[in-house]
């Protein structure tokens, strides 16, 4: 894929794109001008990449028959000792633990945090973003990820960095998502990709997940959105445009105004506004935000293709410990009602 041109004027240097980060203005993510994959789409990807040899264990083999269940690895950076008390709460509660990466702040190396979650007991399932690492260096850390023994790899071009966040530090974006995905593929790791359902421009998004899976996805995590009736729709548009891999839906987990917020604030990203009003304004917050994190996934689990829920967001502003145990609250009565 090094020989494909990058879409002039997309500060990410995107080929596949558009990312997930379009506003609902058709605004890129970082930039005033429209995302310049608006009017002309990306190409398509160029026929089926599987990897070598036999395919790598799926994402799913160890859930069974259950509903899967991934939750978000909330922890502050460079703190292992949080890492490990967050991993023995959630670890035996839930499928897999995504770890995410941010914009502005960095933490452990991918790896390294991946062999901490599985020192701990956990699954980790681990987000590789191409904003801050040249081709090398995701070379570098697709090796570590494949020795590590990791459960997915969640493929990213990433979030890009305002002007005003850390401006000291430059972004490479040497490769995007999709071909990300393909580097992984061809290394033998199980593969996840995301998509934004709710994002400009919505009507190519199911093309993307099917191109996304021609790359060597096995599996989508959808990023939020208002309604279960939305996530059926993009599903099944998915579906038509030729995607067959399986779906994990985001739930909204948050308990306070803080943890809230943050979930209504990030482009391409919906929620209920209404049902956060309702919890909020509940005598007690948490419970209800418990109640609503597990109404929404139930709705999402009947959707068909939908065979997990990824419990995302901080769930608490009372700290890591704390969002913890709300997110292991909400997988454990997930899994005693499918039971």
């Amino acid at each position: 894929m090094d020989d494909v041109a990058r879409r002039p004027g997309c500060p990410k240097h995107m080929v596949f794109g558009p990312c997930g980060g379009v506003r609902a203005d058709e605004r890129c993510e970082v930039a005033e001008h429209r995302c310049v994959f608006l009017d002309e789409p990306a190409p398509p990807w160029p026929g089926s990449r599987p990897a070598p040899g036999p395919p790598p264990p799926g994402p799913f083999d160890r859930a069974g028959t259950r509903p899967f269940v991934l939750a978000d690895l909330s922890v502050p950076p460079f703190d292992r000792a949080a890492l490990r008390r967050v991993v023995r709460v959630l670890g035996p509660v839930s499928d897999g633990l995504l770890a995410g990466e941010h914009a502005n702040r960095p933490d452990l190396p991918p790896s390294l945090l991946a062999a901490e979650v599985l020192a701990a007991g956990g699954r980790p399932w681990t987000t590789l973003a191409c904003r801050d690492r040249n081709r090398v260096v995701l070379e570098q850390e697709i090796a570590g990820l494949s020795t590590v023994g990791v459960d997915a790899v969640l493929c990213v071009t990433g979030d890009a960095r305002g002007p005003d966040v850390r401006p000291g530090a430059t972004q490479v974006f040497d490769l995007d998502g999709p071909r990300l995905t393909a580097l992984a593929t061809e290394a033998g790791l199980p593969v996840a990709v995301p998509e934004a359902p709710a994002a400009p421009p919505v009507h190519l998004r199911p093309a993307r997940v099917a191109g996304k899976q021609r790359a060597g996805a096995q599996v989508c995590v959808l990023n939020h959105v208002r309604t279960p009736a939305q996530v059926a729709e993009f599903v099944a548009a998915a579906r038509a445009a030729g995607a067959t891999l399986p779906f994990v839906a985001a739930v909204a987990v948050y308990t306070d105004e803080r943890s809230a917020r943050v979930l209504q604030r990030f482009p391409g990203l919906q929620v209920d506004d209404d049902a956060v009003e309702r919890v909020l304004a509940a005598p007690d917050p948490r419970s209800a935000g418990i109640a609503a994190a597990v109404e929404e996934a139930r709705a999402l689990l009947a959707v068909p293709g939908v065979v997990g829920v990824n419990l995302s967001g901080a769930a608490s502003s009372a700290g890591a410990d704390a969002g913890a145990q709300v997110k292991a609250e909400v997988a454990a009565t997930i899994r005693e009602r499918a039971a």
